[in-house]
């Protein structure tokens, strides 16, 4: 059965491997591991990878109970403290091994993935100097990362404007990204979760909207994903993994913070942008990456993978088409032969070419490379209304 497979990837090969990178005498988690599977100890740790950790923990601790994990997650909690700043408040964008400011950068993508984390942490353990911190880089996101027009990007340590070579790719530099907006909305929802506070839920909605106003393009059928400051695209691009991340994502938060009412829109928005990136990236040889300028990059990373089984797993909700359970078992099949590495004490490859050949140069760890989206449909699907038969 699917359903026994997928929890057995997360207990028996997924959480042990994250388990073990624990840094026991600089605290948090290793930030880099090569494909040849040799930790290198003295690596930057990345604040959105250690936010990552802690959400995966502290999420898998509560779903199954385990205190082994809850242990991991109080490790990345109180590591975490390390990248805040206590003279401009944020979070760095990393510290050095033994938790010393690196890149002092404050991304706005960074901040939310913190509250992220710590938000999961306080649905956890009720622990109340969690919820403050997350609270916290919230009013510094609301008050320090946007402007009139939205969300703004990269920002020196005192909040000055700095550019965003972090999120900007294939020659462009974008002062806004669809991914920053999504994440913030993500992180927002998460918050609210853990505490309903009306500020979040009007700061959700807002972050919300921009999507059918400015970042959804219903004539191409893709969110537009790089902008100038007014949120005009700059870039002729689809994200096949970000699309159909985004469809089940977006629609998950609207649900959150709108009536059933309100949803509709929503839905159909949501299914367009599930049904195109399907039609355009995916086959049985998994999720293609994205199709820049009418070149299509057809490298399989491991991240749009396991979103495409969270986007399918929406598909099958909403419509009640049978299609989207195939769809899954293909794809899980898929993730099974290629994507997941056979050797023993490893977790996912990084990327690999539509012909399954191992792109040896990604490392199985690094900064973006993270349980969170494997770890995260996982969770997703051990607790999801599926068919008896998957």
């Amino acid at each position: 059965m699917m359903k026994n497979e997928i929890r057995q990837q997360l207990e028996l090969k997924i959480l042990p491997f994250w388990m073990k990178l624990k840094d026991e005498a600089y605290g948090g988690f290793y930030g880099y591991v090569d494909n040849d599977l040799q930790v290198n100890k003295e690596a930057d740790k990345g604040c959105i990878l250690n936010s990552r950790i802690l959400w995966t923990f502290s999420t898998s601790a509560r779903v199954l109970a385990r205190e082994d994990l809850r242990a991991c997650a109080d490790h990345a909690y109180a590591f975490l403290g390390r990248f805040l700043d206590p003279a401009n408040g944020g979070v760095y964008w990393s510290v050095t091994y033994d938790g010393k400011p690196a890149d002092t950068t404050k991304h706005t993508y960074c901040q939310a993935f913190a509250i992220y984390g710590l938000a999961a942490y306080y649905r956890l353990t009720g622990k109340q100097e969690a919820l403050d911190r997350a609270m916290g880089l919230f009013r510094i996101i609301e008050n320090r990362c946007k402007d009139a027009g939205g969300y703004l990007e990269a920002l020196k340590a005192d909040f000055s404007p700095e550019s965003n070579e972090k999120l900007s790719e294939n020659g462009i530099m974008a002062s806004r990204t669809m991914n920053t907006l999504l994440h913030v909305v993500e992180a927002y929802a998460e918050l609210y979760r853990a505490c309903p506070d009306p500020a979040v839920a009007t700061a959700a909605i807002a972050g919300l909207n921009q999507f059918p106003e400015k970042i959804y393009n219903p004539g191409k059928r893709r969110m537009e994903v790089f902008f100038d400051a007014d949120f005009r695209s700059i870039l002729d691009m689809q994200s096949y993994g970000h699309d159909i991340e985004g469809s089940w994502l977006l629609f998950d938060a609207a649900g959150v913070f709108l009536p059933e009412e309100k949803l509709g829109s929503w839905r159909s928005m949501c299914l367009d942008l599930l049904e195109s990136s399907t039609e355009r990236g995916f086959t049985d040889r998994g999720l293609a990456y994205e199709i820049v300028n009418g070149e299509k990059n057809t490298n399989r990373a491991w991240w749009p993978q396991a979103e495409a089984m969270l986007g399918f797993a929406f598909g099958w909700k909403e419509t009640g088409d049978p299609v989207w359970i195939g769809r899954m078992q293909t794809q899980w099949k898929y993730i099974c032969e290629v994507t997941i590495d056979p050797r023993e004490g490893s977790e996912w490859f990084n990327e690999l070419l539509e012909d399954g050949t191992l792109l040896e140069e990604k490392p199985i760890v690094e900064e973006w490379k993270c349980p969170y989206h494997n770890g995260r449909m996982c969770l997703q699907l051990i607790q999801a209304d599926l068919p008896d038969e998957v």
